[in-house]
């Protein structure tokens, strides 16, 4: 630990940590979060908060919350995945070791959903804030649940902004893409493969996922850069002597904000013949302007901005959202996970940092 930091500041960071390796010894896989909740609503009762459930999601507000204030919102998620089969040590076995504390959920997203709640505790009494201040920390976020944030957020006060932690080695997400999956069927006529028979949906689809892989669309993101579009599933036939009538394939499209997904499943209807069934418009792109005091609070600090690939709880706000957290993206769903004990208290502090600034800036 940083022996700079204040009797409280090291007090509340141990909090953090004792937390962090308990959650890792409590499994929470997504749609299984209620033993972890627990765990959540005791750190919060210590802290003398109180706070709101509704299934896995808990949410508290700042002590002298003002409906006529602004509020931000900060939110993490308390489900991981499974482990894979590459693990050597034990996933819910909290390990210490040469800095790095090894476990299931240690670097995504635990280690973010800790700091955030240390952060909202350092803020929670004070009288003198610009902004409300909400701490969410959610479920089902790793499947992209409808019992996660979504099911809470009309029950939260309006939001202003958000921080969502998720591991970027506390660099500035300042837009992300979206997601939109589409199932596709591709239809033609079974037939004897002996003989020119039938019409083989193998080669439609074929035809079909050609324009998937090669099309660009025009414009451009400058934070995010072009849309991407990968065929991730493909499955056709019965038997070795039977030509086709349909086959079924899944493209994965990562969407970014220059195009709406309507926008997106249109063009894709308009250009290829098979069957087109979205599997969902609700995962969609988001962004915070470089110019958003929280930013400008980041790069204050000497952090960088990008814009990731990858899709995070973010998609679900309507509201500007950066995301921000400890801990390193690639470590996310590896075999022995971890996250540097160093990059949780720097994640603490750094939050704090940055809206603080927040709370000061009089723009």
């Amino acid at each position: 630990m940083n022996t700079q930091l204040t009797s409280r500041q090291t007090t509340l960071t141990e909090a953090a940590i004792s937390l962090l390796k308990q959650l890792i010894s409590t499994p929470s896989y997504s749609r299984e979060e209620d033993k972890t909740a627990l765990l959540i609503e005791q750190f919060l009762t210590d802290q003398g908060i109180p706070f709101q459930r509704k299934k896995n999601n808990i949410w508290a507000t700042n002590q002298h919350f003002d409906p006529a204030k602004p509020t931000m919102l900060l939110n993490s998620h308390h489900d991981t995945v499974k482990p894979n089969p590459s693990w050597t040590l034990d996933p819910f076995t909290p390990l210490v070791e040469d800095g790095k504390l090894f476990g299931l959920g240690s670097n995504d997203a635990g280690g973010c959903l800790v700091s955030l709640l240390a952060t909202f505790c350092w803020f929670y009494n004070r009288t003198d804030l610009r902004y409300n201040i909400v701490m969410a920390a959610t479920a089902e976020e790793e499947i992209s649940g409808r019992d996660g944030l979504e099911l809470i957020v009309d029950d939260l006060p309006p939001i202003s902004f958000a921080i969502v932690g998720e591991p970027t080695e506390m660099q500035l997400a300042v837009a992300e893409k979206g997601l939109l999956v589409i199932d596709c069927v591709a239809h033609g006529r079974s037939g004897h493969a002996a003989r020119d028979e039938g019409d083989n949906a193998i080669y439609k689809a074929i035809q079909d996922i050609n324009w998937l892989t090669t099309y660009q669309f025009p414009k451009v993101s400058p934070t995010l850069g072009p849309i991407k579009m990968s065929v991730t599933m493909i499955n056709a036939g019965t038997q070795h002597n039977v030509v086709p009538d349909t086959c079924t394939f899944t493209a994965d499209i990562r969407a970014t904000e220059q195009y709406t997904l309507e926008e997106l499943i249109d063009t894709v209807k308009d250009n290829i013949s098979s069957e087109v069934k979205p599997r969902s418009i609700r995962l969609k792109p988001s962004s915070i302007p470089i110019d958003h005091p929280i930013v400008q609070a980041g790069i204050a600090l000497g952090r960088t901005t990008y814009g990731s690939p990858t899709t995070s709880d973010q998609a679900l706000l309507d509201c500007p959202s950066l995301k921000c957290g400890p801990g390193h993206s690639g470590r996310s769903h590896t075999a022995n996970e971890f996250v540097y004990l160093h990059e949780v208290e720097e994640g603490i502090w750094g939050y704090v940092a940055m809206i603080q600034s927040v709370m000061s800036d009089e723009r």
